[in-house]
């Protein structure tokens, strides 16, 4: 009998189970999610990035390792906390596997910060930025109202803190309160809080609905992670922008968050933050009992100085009836003396008018003398009319003669021309005459037509005999003549 004897390495391959990719894949997933199907992990987080689709990839890492996260858009929308690059943080989740790329990664359904050290950095940082905005800035608070109508609160509606706030409101000064309900801590406490502030803030004013003259923002006492609500930068925000007087009662009076920073007025509780609200009723009644009874004592004094005085001057001024009878006596005499001088007025303003009535004269006499003045005039009247005539003559004589002795016709007889261009105007110099190759040069007996050549051009064979288009010189010397008789004859 034959035997086949089988190698052993065929042996091996039979007894191992073949795998694709995929399987050996998805089967490493399936063993990680089930082995770490709930965990919690420390570290520091880093290349935190928010895809458009809204999940969060980011690295978690220690000083030895890194794990990649991932918080997906509904788990990360669900967060208090707002993640950031160097954040030390505790997530909570599971183990997964990537196996496209075959690489795990921590699958994040929950994120704390990890300890008290880490919340305070944070809010260090966090208070940095907003002070160099220029959020707590003393200049930009307001002054509260010193006895305000309405009070807005926003709070939790069922803690204690409305209640401690309405008992004080009670016992010092009863006022209208509107209170807006919030949460005050954990999940969408910080929106609600930042959200009550603009509604308040948005309100106009009615009937119905009148606006705050002051808003207090409260919350009981409480650890620092209770109270990260009223550390939110979307908190801080909405107080710097409320026009509102508002006063931060969050916490007791060690407690301090960053609404304490922007806020107008800070409360060490919220009792202390209605006390800060309105004056004590009582002390209001005392101090305007004490007022009035002042005002009183001063009024009284004030009346007793001004009865003496007027005593004094009583006493002073002497009898009225006996200041009467020197009066009426001094009138008497005064009525006497003005009746004489009126006489005397009389008299002479009679005596002023027979005088002047006397030395005017018959209005016919004032009338021929007139009418003798103006014959006088109107008959020296042809005289003076020649002599201004033949003034004006002599000098237009004289203008005529200058302007006779001035006209260029005169210059041309003595030789000289005028160059004109095609359109009959004047040039007067080389540089103007080169811009034209038509021109014409006016003498004293008439024109002739020219054309230039330029500096380069042949010279051109002297005319025999230059032929005017137009003789205007003798014309022209007529109308000077003619011009001279005319003006001789105008006079």
């Amino acid at each position: 009998m034959m035997t086949t004897e089988i190698p052993s390495d065929a042996a091996a391959r039979s007894n191992v189970p073949e795998m694709s990719v995929s399987e050996l894949s998805f089967s490493l997933k399936r063993t990680l999610e089930e082995t770490y199907g709930r965990i919690r992990v420390r570290g520091e987080l880093s290349r935190v990035k928010v895809a458009a689709s809204g999940h969060m990839y980011s690295d978690l890492k220690d000083e030895n390792s890194v794990i990649n996260v991932i918080c997906w858009k509904g788990t990360l929308s669900k967060m208090d906390l707002q993640p950031e690059e160097g954040m030390d943080v505790i997530c909570t989740g599971r183990i997964s596997t990537y196996p496209a790329r075959s690489n795990y990664q921590l699958i994040i359904e929950k994120m704390e910060l990890a300890g008290e050290g880490a919340l305070l950095k944070l809010l260090e940082e966090r208070k940095r930025k907003l002070a160099a905005e220029g959020l707590f800035d003393p200049a930009r608070k307001k002054d509260l109202p010193f006895l305000p109508q309405t009070i807005g609160v926003v709070t939790s509606p069922t803690g204690a803190v409305i209640r401690d706030i309405m008992h004080r409101l009670d016992d010092r000064f009863p006022r209208h309160v509107l209170l807006y309900p919030v949460l005050v801590q954990g999940q969408g406490a910080a929106d609600q809080i930042a959200n009550a502030i603009r509604k308040f803030d948005m309100i106009k004013g009615t009937d119905d609905l009148p606006r705050p003259d002051v808003l207090i923002v409260a919350r009981g006492g409480g650890s620092l992670e209770d109270l990260m609500a009223f550390n939110e930068e979307n908190v801080v925000r909405a107080a710097a922008e409320c026009s509102i007087p508002l006063i931060s009662a969050v916490g007791h009076e060690t407690d301090t968050t960053l609404i304490d920073f922007v806020a107008d007025q800070r409360a060490p509780t919220p009792t202390g933050a209605a006390e800060i609200a309105v004056p004590r009723r009582a002390d209001l009644i005392a101090r305007l009992s004490e007022t009035s009874q002042r005002l009183f004592t001063a009024m009284s004094r004030h009346i007793e100085v001004r009865k003496d005085r007027t005593e004094n001057f009583s006493k002073r001024l002497g009898d009225p009836q006996r200041l009467l009878e020197n009066k009426t006596q001094k009138f008497d005499n005064v009525t006497q003396r003005l009746s004489g001088l009126f006489e005397r007025r009389l008299s002479a303003a009679r005596e002023r008018l027979v005088r002047y009535s006397a030395q005017i004269r018959h209005p016919q006499y004032l009338v021929n003398d007139a009418q003798r003045r103006l014959e006088d005039r109107v008959s020296r009247l042809p005289q003076i009319g020649a002599r201004i005539v033949g003034d004006h003559k002599t000098r237009l004589q004289n203008v005529a003669g200058l302007l006779e002795a001035y006209a260029y016709t005169n210059v041309l007889k003595r030789g000289y021309a005028v160059v004109r261009d095609e359109a009959g105007k004047p040039l007067g110099s080389a540089k103007a005459a080169a811009a034209h190759n038509a021109m014409s040069l006016e003498f004293h007996d008439g024109l002739v037509d020219v054309h230039a050549a330029g500096q380069d051009a042949p010279p051109q064979p002297s005319p025999q005999k230059a032929k005017p288009k137009k003789k205007a010189a003798p014309a022209k010397k007529q109308d000077s003549g003619s011009t001279k008789a005319d003006q001789g004859s105008l006079f």
